[in-house]
């Protein structure tokens, strides 16, 4: 990593919160500490799906997956730039991590009776973890004017979130919908402020290796979720057709896994790191803007395999085949944009992948095919992902000598 260095010598007056720039930095017990919450916020996203499955159910869940991963991609940068080791840094991540455990609890009736604790809670953790990176940074310019860029913006959001909280129904769906598309537009643009400007991402001094690695460990953890609530799901009901649907479920989940980590991750992390003045706009894109997609598709297929074991031999309902094919297939979408990001190309194994899942959407519909059946079609679509990068890897590798890890 090479970091963007601020042209004169910065004088941070707490220089023990602050990480040290010397390669790509450990994850802390304490980051994953923060991270078990999101297992519980994972499980409640899937059954919120699971409880309402119709097109405004699945925009509601969608809602609530970007608000929260508001909360947990905004804390991961944070700790990009803070030692989350540190007395008064981890002291601010257990406020941040109790925060995230109320907002998952008030996620089942969030457009309901508790959708003024979600918004409370929300605006607690995103102004208050700002103003006390505020105080951490201080005496640091670049990093102490981009939180005073984000903090009128964050503030302006928070507005939209109570108010949000405070009507119901549709107004609500409107409100906090328009705070996801300001939080984006306003990242987007660098935060704009009048004779303030905006803030540049080169100058974010981000260290792209470690935001890599703790957006795959939240991959990991959403496949882990997915695993523990279709064993969860077997054990109320084990016979020889329900174990047959759980393999089904957990080879998804393991195509799912290897797909994004068994090249990928590493060689990602290894692209962001060395990414020197770019950093900054391809962290800002890839974790803040691709990653919740590449979560979604988890989410729906954790939805997906739960019905699976439920009932793998009844026929394929239109939402059966839009959860079966349709998880994978929003994956599948995600990891192609993260990887035409990264390496400036066209992910085709990926993108045919995606189309053809689309297309069997249809055709599952018509034909009322077991549950189990779309399921084994979504294995099989993702394997053979699998299998297509492991012969371009074969390929590049006996034609350019070692094996690229890029392929």
């Amino acid at each position: 990593m090479t970091p963007s260095e601020p042209p004169v010598a910065a004088a941070p007056v707490r220089p023990q919160l602050l990480r040290p720039r010397e390669g790509v930095q450990p994850t802390t017990s304490t980051e994953l500490f923060f991270d078990l919450v999101f297992i519980f916020t994972i499980t409640q996203l899937s059954h919120y799906l699971l409880a309402h499955l119709d097109w405004r159910g699945a925009g509601r869940t969608a809602l609530l997956l970007a608000l929260v991963w508001f909360v947990w991609v905004y804390t991961t940068w944070v700790t990009n730039w803070l030692q989350p080791d540190q007395g008064p840094v981890r002291t601010m991540l257990i406020g941040v991590t109790l925060g995230s455990l109320l907002l998952s609890a008030a996620i089942p009736e969030a457009f309901g009776s508790t959708g003024l604790l979600f918004a409370v809670v929300y605006v607690t953790v995103q102004v208050g973890r700002t103003m006390f990176s505020l105080w951490a940074v201080q005496g640091s310019p670049w990093l102490v004017a981009g939180f005073r860029q984000s903090l009128p913006w964050i503030a302006g959001t928070s507005l939209l979130m109570l108010l949000g909280g405070l009507v119901g129904g549709a107004a609500r769906e409107a409100v906090w919908a328009a705070v996801i598309v300001i939080e984006v537009v306003g990242l987007s643009i660098g935060y704009p402020l009048p004779r303030r400007g905006r803030s540049r991402p080169e100058r974010w001094m981000v260290e792209g290796g470690h935001l890599a690695e703790r957006c795959a460990a939240f991959v990991l953890i959403a496949l882990g979720e997915s695993i523990l609530v279709t064993g969860s799901t077997l054990t109320s009901h084990v016979d020889l057709v329900t174990s047959g649907a759980f393999l089904l479920a957990f080879g998804g989940s393991v195509a799912l896994w290897w797909v994004y980590f068994a090249r990928s991750a590493s060689a990602a992390t290894e692209v962001i790191a060395q990414a020197g003045e770019r950093t900054g706009a391809l962290s800002r894109v890839a974790f803040n803007y691709l990653h919740p997609v590449i979560v979604a598709g988890v989410v729906v297929t954790s939805a997906a395999d739960e019905r699976l074991l439920r009932e793998p031999g009844a026929p394929a309902t239109t939402v059966d085949v839009l959860l079966t094919l349709g998880g994978p297939a929003l994956f599948l979408a995600g990891h192609a944009a993260y990887k035409a990001l990264l390496w400036r190309t066209l992910p085709i194994s990926r993108l045919t992948a995606v189309v053809v899942l689309l297309a069997l959407m249809p055709v599952g519909v018509v034909l009322g095919a077991p549950v189990a059946v779309c399921a084994a079609v979504a294995l099989a679509v993702t394997v053979a992902v699998i299998l297509t990068d492991r012969a371009s890897a074969r390929r590049a590798s006996q034609s350019r000598g070692p094996r690229s890890p890029l392929r």
